[in-house]
């Protein structure tokens, strides 16, 4: 019987729908490529959990480059500059649009390496966008740097609405397009000025964060993967840390680490807020004594955008520091309430452009939430082991919880000292009503 029911139920399977399925498993996958945990893919989609944040700091507005956006009809208007630019480049140096084509082509295999997803475009077509795309930034940061000539009435220059949008799409993950290929048709196309293309890119960034050109001149020779890369590392101090922190960085493994409390309780327990004007950067936080250093941020859209494209790039690329994600962790520690943001905002810490103090401290919260981090291996391991030990500082926490509770305002001062007084009155007038008796009855 059992034998029968097997017969009568046995499955006869298609030859075709095997060869099918044999041929889908083989083919490689597209939407995130085998080798895309390599060194050399460095241009990123930005995964659905952080789109979720906020969509728009990870779209282009206005400008589309490499393949991510290409063929974006909402993107056309600056789309339609970039031949106009071409032109120019080409009309000063003489050269045909051959030279650039072949050293585009050359580097196919190269520029698609560069991309977690694969790019369904032949090498002609590659190259054709590469170039106008390339040709497009180097232009731009010449004419902005004042080093080839630009029409006054340039609209890219001169509506303000424009270079706004642009300077931030310019540094969105999914925007860009590998550092070498714009390095190789900058070399081809230069003359004998001798600025370096990090120096230029850095100068048309610079109008929009503003620093000093000390700072800059430390980074005309930066390495990086692409523009987001090579304006994230501009804000890595590469000063020695150990000379500040050498107990954090010996022996760790040995050490506890514990992330800090928000501001408002930092406060409480006798840490100071200072903003700290010297830093060349805002990841340049310090603590020393009970005193937090933390440079200015002025927390408006650019600066938005920009923490949530350099976050994914560090969480996406396995090759790269993770400062600004380590920054990103400490400042939602810190401001987890909107009061929090209010006390750094009157320590000059914050400077919000962003909207309430209630959506800045939003905006940290939700972009720190569930991302990889370890503290061990932070910029700021050392700051976050000696805010722990302040603060399990049992006296000095005690004292400080002390002064905050009746010494925290005029009116609690007031109300303390004359509770106190009244106290005091009531012991002295206690005591002479009491001293009388007893200094009779001594007497007897």
């Amino acid at each position: 019987m059992p034998q029968n029911m097997n017969q009568n139920h046995a499955i006869t399977i298609d030859q075709e729908e095997v060869k099918i399925m044999m041929t889908e498993i083989k083919r490689p996958p597209k939407l995130l490529n085998k080798l895309a945990g390599g060194s050399s893919c460095c241009i990123f989609r930005v995964p659905r959990s952080l789109v979720e944040i906020k969509k728009e700091a990870y779209e282009p507005q206005i400008v589309s480059i490499g393949p991510y956006h290409f063929g974006n009809k909402d993107l056309e208007m600056i789309q339609e500059h970039k031949g106009r630019f071409l032109d120019d480049m080409l009309t000063r140096t003489g050269k045909s649009l051959d030279v650039f084509m072949n050293i585009i082509v050359s580097m196919d295999k190269q520029i698609r390496a560069s991309y977690s997803e694969s790019i369904d475009l032949g090498p002609n077509d590659l190259a054709k966008m590469m170039v106008l795309d390339g040709v497009f930034l180097i232009e731009l940061f010449r004419k902005v740097g004042k080093l080839v000539s630009t029409h006054k009435d340039d609209p890219i220059f001169k509506m303000g609405w424009v270079s706004s949008f642009l300077v931030r799409d310019l540094l969105k993950i999914e925007n860009q397009i590998p550092f070498c290929l714009l390095q190789n048709l900058f070399e081809e196309s230069k003359d004998n000025n001798t600025r370096t293309l990090q120096s230029l890119i850095l100068e048309f960034f610079n109008y929009a964060v503003d620093r000093q050109p000390t700072v800059l001149e430390k980074y005309k020779n930066l390495d990086g993967k692409h523009l987001l890369d090579i304006f994230r590392k501009s804000f890595i101090n590469t000063k020695d840390k150990n000379s500040i922190y050498p107990e954090a960085v010996v022996g760790t493994n040995n050490l506890s680490y514990t992330v800090p409390r928000p501001a408002t309780k930092l406060d409480v327990s006798g840490v100071k807020f200072k903003a700290n004007n010297q830093a060349d950067s805002f990841l340049d936080i310090e603590f020393h004594d009970g005193l937090l250093l933390i440079p200015q941020i002025n927390m408006d859209d650019f600066y938005g955008s920009f923490f949530l494209n350099c976050v994914t790039f560090e969480q996406c690329y396995s090759d790269c520091s993770k400062h600004f994600t380590t920054y990103i962790v400490f400042m939602g520690c810190l401001l987890n309430t909107s009061s929090d943001v209010s006390l750094l905002s009157q320590n000059d810490i914050v400077v919000n452009y962003f909207g309430s103090d209630k959506d800045v401290a939003k905006f940290f919260k939700a972009v720190g939430k569930d991302i990889p981090f370890n503290i061990k291996n932070s910029y700021l391991k050392g700051v976050f082991r000696e805010l722990d030990d302040y603060c399990r500082n049992g006296l000095l926490v005690r004292w400080a919880e002390f002064k905050h509770t009746y010494f925290g305002s005029p009116w609690v001062t007031v109300s303390a000292i004359a509770a106190f007084m009244l106290l005091s009155l009531a012991f002295v007038q206690t005591f002479y009503t009491v001293f009388p008796y007893y200094h009779s009855n001594g007497q007897k």
